[in-house]
């Protein structure tokens, strides 16, 4: 089975497509390459990376969710914000792996429990930290905490390309309704934070769902967007997802494409807005 395929999007940056449709970026410098995200740990990820690129590899997961992490035993060197470790943990189990797959990809549970995945374990992670650098030869990137969709979601700068990897920092449809995220308040904050430490160094951003790229402006139309949620100025639509009920801040088509024709989009839970004090 064909679990996953890649294509060469710049100089630097090839993209790995998942069989349930998630990215990963693998960025080449002249000495070394790191792979950003790992997914759902189905089939051999590192066989299918080492095909693409012979050079020292490091893993860097922007947050430990499901379909980001749950790769990361097949490696030997990979980094992650340790405020994740409790998600990672939670959601590293088989069950939710082959639950995620029966829901993305429409299959029976029976004929998920036959793929082939990477076994639960905890692997010894790096602690990823805000200001982290890797040189790769010729590239750097530069890490940014992005707090929010977890506690330790962290964004990626490739300064050569200035391209931002945004990961589920903030994308068309940011999760901000389950127990680990965060407020909308705290959310604002972290990407004013994020949009201040990355002005005028990126012109284009990388996402790991829907199309796979967004305009430079998300950041700030998400942050404009969060205002309209604390000023309760938003459309609100009802979504739900597991056991989990929450809005969708602006209005999307069947494709979570905003009908006002803006980008990045907010599902929160109502209850969530502001911070306790």
């Amino acid at each position: 089975m064909n679990y996953y395929s890649a294509e060469k999007i710049s100089r630097h940056v090839t993209r790995i497509t998942s069989m349930s449709k998630e990215y990963m970026y693998l960025i080449e410098g002249e000495r070394e390459a790191v792979l950003v995200d790992t997914c759902l740990g189905v089939g051999s990820l590192r066989a299918f990376v080492e095909s693409l690129t012979s050079k020292p590899l490091t893993v860097l997961l922007t947050h430990g969710h499901v379909d980001h992490a749950m790769g990361a035993p097949e490696f030997a060197k990979v980094y992650m914000n340790l405020a994740d470790v409790a998600v990672y943990l939670e959601h590293q189990a088989l069950q939710v792996r082959q639950e995620y797959m029966a829901m993305t990809l429409g299959l029976e549970l029976a004929e998920i429990r036959k793929l082939d995945f990477v076994q639960p374990e905890l692997p010894d992670f790096l602690a990823l930290r805000d200001g982290d650098r890797f040189d790769l030869g010729g590239v750097q990137l530069a890490v940014s905490a992005a707090a929010g969709h977890t506690p330790g979601t962290m964004a990626v700068l490739i300064e050569e390309e200035r391209t931002l990897i945004l990961g589920d920092a903030g994308n068309r449809s940011t999760f901000l309704f389950d127990k680990h995220s965060s407020s909308v308040e705290s959310y604002r904050n972290s990407m004013i934070s994020l949009a201040s430490k990355t002005a005028g160094k990126f012109d284009q951003v990388y996402l790991c769902h829907h199309l796979g790229e967004a305009p430079a402006l998300i950041l700030e139309e998400l942050v404009n967007l969060c205002g309209e949620i604390m000023d309760r100025q938003t459309d609100d639509i009802p979504f739900e997802f597991m056991e989990y009920t929450a809005c969708i801040a602006k209005a999307v088509d069947e494709n979570f494409n905003r009908l006002d024709g803006g980008t990045g989009n907010i599902i929160y839970d109502v209850n969530k807005i502001f911070n306790s004090h």
